[in-house]
């Protein structure tokens, strides 16, 4: 065996995975008791406009209910959740809150008749809608951070598409897979490393794995039907086939039993009219009392803005739409008016600013901006405020491929710049979720090609609760 293999082969620290399950667990019941306490005091702040009085066994009752909620969570795989995508993790935490308290509100009108606080029971509902994933998240990255969360895999395949999958799982150890070796039939591969992963040797050394990893990714470009019988002797208790399908949907694909035959069914949400309904219906849902509330912030900072500048306080520019039909894309205004030639006049004085603008399209120190108002509103993403008007109007969508300007499309290659008029475009994106400013053209056209290919409304619901986190802390944002 090689010097590879044994150090492959050598013992880690994955023997806490009962730990990890409880902690998750634990967290989990925290915020739900949390969100009874938040929901308490929802009720008592409610309490003049109210008659009933919630008694305590009323407020004990939705304390023991509520626990039935780790229990489902248990049986939809979601503790520890290893495999599960955020996205996917969303959609079964949801469902798993709308299904017990549904439940238990059944159960209080057809059998206990009236023994649970209703307005108790709706506000701790509205805050179990978040506070629980949020307290999930905050234990996973701490159970990262100490080198207990997840399941040790081994990669067949050390060609580019095990390497694509172990720079993935290294780069995102949320997904729970801890790439420990790699297996490649080349022996000029052997003894390698890949993202500080060994290339252990040839794929005959698998079965020296099975007692060291809980699953094993097939990655292998030229798999055949002549390889069935390898997969068959795997003995992982997880074995996960990846196919190289280039420019496919990932997200939401399901395998099906063809006659004996595999195959996969790949979900195109986009074509399907229902979907597109309820995106719609989601973004007017939520953007009707966005906007509504951001009018006061609004007129502040038009006010603002004129004061520090003379000139309009809002700024529209016309951009490609969906079908490539223009639209006209409100902001609130952040530069100075004449911020074409201070662009230029900065370029004469920086070269170097012109290799960071022709990259991101940006630049951290921008001479355009206004003083204050403008850092202010770029870096809280507050200028967009505005195009809460266009969501309604149906212009956009809350999320999708922001409408970038001509001079900007331009970097992109034709056939990606189709793909984005098939969706409307957002508010908010994957782009800005993940990378913001700090993502170049090529970051930006691979997390919008992801997003129209696997879209669904779970995804939107994922994109918008990371917008908020990415607004709050001004990731990426200048």
């Amino acid at each position: 065996m090689s010097t590879a293999a044994r150090a492959a082969l050598s013992p880690v620290t994955f023997e806490h995975q009962p730990w990890t399950v409880v902690t998750v667990i634990a967290a989990d019941i925290a915020a739900l008791q949390l969100s009874l306490a938040f929901g308490l005091v929802v009720r008592k702040l409610l309490a003049p406009w109210l008659s009933a009085e919630v008694e305590f066994e009323q407020y004990f009752a939705v304390a023991i209910g509520i626990l039935l909620l780790p229990m489902v969570n248990y049986q939809l795989g979601i503790y520890p959740g290893y495999l599960l995508g955020p996205v996917e993790r969303l959609r079964r935490r949801t469902l798993a809150t709308l299904a017990v308290f549904g439940g238990l509100v059944a159960w209080d009108n057809i059998v206990a008749r009236g023994v649970l606080s209703r307005g108790v029971l709706l506000a701790t509902f509205v805050f179990a809608l978040v506070l629980p994933p949020l307290a999930e998240a905050a234990a996973r990255r701490a159970l990262v951070a100490r080198g207990l969360w997840g399941i040790p895999v081994v990669v067949l395949g050390a060609g580019e598409a095990g390497r694509s999958i172990v720079r993935t799982l290294r780069g995102e150890p949320q997904l729970g897979l801890v790439p420990v070796a790699l297996l490649d039939n080349r022996p000029d591969a052997w003894n390698g490393v890949v993202e500080g992963v060994p290339v252990a040797g040839p794929l005959g050394l698998a079965q020296d794995f099975e007692q060291r990893a809980a699953a094993a990714i097939v990655a292998l470009a030229d798999l055949g039907a002549e390889d069935a019988g390898l997969l068959q002797d795997l003995n992982f208790p997880r074995v996960i086939l990846a196919p190289q399908f280039s420019g496919v949907g990932s997200l939401w694909v399901t395998a099906r039993d063809l006659g004996g035959n595999l195959g996969l069914e790949i979900k195109k949400n986009l074509l399907i009219p229902r979907n597109l309904s309820l995106k719609r219906a989601m973004d007017r849902a939520i953007a009707l009392p966005l906007f509504l509330l951001s009018v006061p912030v609004m007129t502040a900072a038009a006010v603002w803005i004129k004061l520090v500048s003379r000139g309009p306080a809002f700024h529209c520019q016309i951009r490609e739409g969906i079908g490539g039909a223009p639209i006209a894309v409100w902001k609130l205004r952040t530069m100075h008016l004449d911020g074409e030639r201070l662009l230029d006049a900065w370029f004469r004085e920086h070269p170097e600013a012109r290799l960071e603008w022709a990259r991101h399209f940006k630049l951290r120190r921008d001479p355009r901006v206004l003083p204050g108002i403008g850092k202010v509103l770029r870096r809280s993403s507050l200028d967009e405020l505005p195009q809460l008007w266009s969501v309604l109007k149906g212009e956009m969508s809350l999320v999708g491929p922001r409408p970038f300007p001509d001079y900007h499309l331009e970097q992109f290659p034709e056939p990606f710049r189709a793909l984005r008029t098939r969706v409307l475009p957002g508010l908010t994106g994957m782009w800005q979720v993940s990378s913001r400013s700090d993502g170049d053209v090529a970051a930006q056209e691979a997390l919008d090609t992801y997003y129209i290919r696997n879209w669904s409304p779970w995804l939107d619901l994922y994109i918008l609760a990371r917008t908020v986190g990415a607004v709050l802390f001004a990731r990426g944002a200048y």
